[in-house]
């Protein structure tokens, strides 16, 4: 950590590597603890924290060095204008420095400062420096700072910082690959206040669209209605009608090698949608309507002269093993995964088959982000010159 306002993020940051299993070793320089206390940092890291390179507590007197060769990764967070420029040109004059210029792991930064500092020349030279000697530079991110103006410079959020250290580490078995997924159900208006939607909370899409970035994809995630965050490093639209979601979808396809429909997509919309609110009236309490066949985006996909690998998913609400096989077969895509629709929609976890025309495979009750990740292995593996890098 280094001096910025922005250290008391990191406690949450800390307790968020910490939760998923993570062991956190805290480095404070002397100007980062004028803005959290080391005791703040080692409660909640569980480990003690180090501020000089005199400290006697680790063996030979040598923490600069000790303390790397533990270390699967260094993430400094806040990094300040003053110590990425340390970093470029070798410095080496306090403990932290010389940790880093004596590290035998990858080195993250996580830039905190002022926008005018971001936009310094020396800065982006700095910068370009940095990542030109092999170091990840993770944002930072634009909007209100604590001086009172907007603009780049402000550091990510802890969730964001997180998601790029899990990301970072993540085996890149898609690497290289462009995937186009939809997520979250759809919205079809009957008027201006009132529609016809269903239970799909996204969180499936958006596990796989995570799961997908964190391989490595370049992912382009078209997603329906939903109150879910965007992934770190995807690419998000907002749609809300299933012609709409078409549209967004066949004006990507081209340049995916991957299409992934998890969206559930209402089959029907109204033929006219009313201008003002529909009133109930002593003579006509109940409206008719009358319904139009929405597109079929999975199918049009899959019908494409030359069609990205397709996946679909289907939602039923019994004989699962039936019509997953069935819908597959109609779609004519080489791999859908099925479930049933009442017992995953809202949740957290899920439980799937995969289908495809060798067979079926039922994949075990899972988190859908441990799923999203064994779903995402297994459409790699069927990918065409796909090898993992680690």
């Amino acid at each position: 950590m280094t001096g910025g306002i922005a250290c008391y993020k990191i406690a949450e940051l800390t307790r968020l590597l910490t939760k998923a299993g993570a062991t956190v070793q805290v480095v404070m320089t002397e100007a980062a603890t004028q803005f959290i206390t080391p005791v703040t940092m080692q409660a909640l890291s569980g480990r003690p924290v180090y501020t000089s390179q005199w400290d006697g507590r680790v063996p030979n007197n040598m923490a600069h060095i000790d303390l790397s060769r533990e270390a699967d990764a260094i993430v400094i967070a806040p990094a300040s204008t003053d110590f990425l420029a340390k970093l470029a040109h070798g410095f080496a004059d306090d403990l932290l420095s010389t940790l880093c210029v004596a590290r035998d792991c990858p080195l993250l930064v996580v830039p905190a400062m002022n926008r005018q500092m971001w936009q310094n020349p020396a800065t982006q030279r700095n910068v370009a420096q940095l990542r030109a000697d092999g170091i990840e530079t993770l944002g930072p991110d634009s909007g209100p700072q604590a001086c009172g103006e907007i603009g780049d410079g402000r550091m990510l959020e802890p969730e964001a910082i997180y998601e790029a250290i899990v990301s970072f580490f993540a085996p890149k078995v898609l690497a290289g690959r462009r995937l186009l997924i939809t997520a979250g159900p759809t919205f079809e208006p009957l008027d201006p206040v009132r529609g016809i939607t269903n239970r799909s909370s996204g969180k499936m899409g958006f596990a796989l669209a995570r799961a997908a970035q964190q391989a490595g994809a370049e992912v382009h995630l078209v997603a329906g209605p939903v109150a879910l965050a965007t992934p770190w490093g995807v690419y998000r639209e907002d749609v809300q009608t299933a012609q709409q979601m078409y549209d967004a979808v066949m004006r990507e396809v081209p340049d995916a090698d991957v299409f992934i429909g998890v969206a559930a997509v209402a089959d029907w919309r109204v033929d006219h949608v009313a201008a003002h609110k529909i009133k109930k009236t002593a003579e006509q309490r109940m409206p008719t309507f009358t319904f139009v066949e929405n597109p079929d985006i999975l199918a049009s996909v899959a019908a494409l002269p030359d069609p990205p690998y397709c996946v679909g998913f289907a939602a039923e609400s019994g004989d699962l093993e039936v019509h997953g096989e069935e819908k597959r077969a109609r779609k004519k895509v080489p791999l859908l995964i099925g479930n049933l629709g009442p017992l995953t929609f809202g949740r957290d976890d899920n439980e799937v088959v995969l289908f495809e025309a060798a067979g079926r495979t039922p994949l075990p009750r899972a988190a859908k982000a441990a799923l999203a990740q064994t779903l995402v292995a297994e459409i790699a593996r069927r990918l065409p010159d796909t090898s993992i890098i680690s």
